[in-house]
């Protein structure tokens, strides 16, 4: 069973390097160029634009599933800003430190961002082994690719130890029994997105 995890385009506000969770942006000129030749049995997006426009960008003519519990962690009112603009904030220095004990203001904590991660990642597993499909591609955001690899990746790293770069994907490969017990993937393999070239 294959189970692959691609980020979304870069988008205007990535680039600014803001805090994007809940709230969306358009995707940069670069992004709507990438392509892969990988195809799956049925896709999964987070519901956010970013996501559903790079899934159609990357899987035309097929159905995307959009699911609300794929999106990032909610950023509250730090949405939009930067570290410049938040490095003075006492909360923020905290929530760096330690963003398992301090949530951003309005935001969401992030054992309520993991705990809806794994209610849809059991979901999900449930019906591809219910319906015996063979492989899958999720579209999805930096933030909930980091908490699936510390989560499932063969080789234990933290969730900030996973570097999720734009135009890149992951293929997690589990025999059916391991996806089953919800244990980790037996083999992890990069996928690299190429660009389209002279409009191809």
């Amino acid at each position: 069973m294959v189970i692959a995890l691609f980020r979304h385009g870069i988008t205007e506000e990535n680039k600014r390097k803001a805090y994007l969770g809940w709230t969306d942006s358009p995707l940069s000129c670069e992004s709507m160029k990438i392509k892969t030749k990988k195809r799956y049995d049925i896709y999964f997006s987070s519901d956010l634009n970013r996501c559903v426009t790079t899934a159609n960008i990357l899987f035309p003519k097929e159905e995307i599933i959009p699911l609300e519990n794929l999106r990032e962690m909610n950023f509250g009112l730090w949405e939009g800003k930067t570290y410049e603009e938040l490095k003075s904030v006492q909360l923020y220095r905290d929530w760096l430190t330690d963003p398992l004990k301090t949530a951003p203001p309005e935001g969401e904590s992030f054992t309520r961002f993991s705990n809806r991660i794994d209610v849809e990642w059991k979901r999900i597993t449930e019906h591809l082994l219910s319906n015996h499909y063979k492989n899958c591609g999720i579209v999805t955001h930096g933030g909930v690719i980091r908490y699936l690899l510390s989560k499932l990746a063969p080789k234990h790293k933290e969730f900030w130890d996973w570097p999720t770069p734009f135009h890149q994907g992951f293929e997690l490969i589990f025999d059916k029994d391991t996806l089953r017990r919800g244990e980790r993937c037996t083999l992890l393999r990069e996928v690299p997105l190429t660009e389209k070239k002279n409009g191809s």
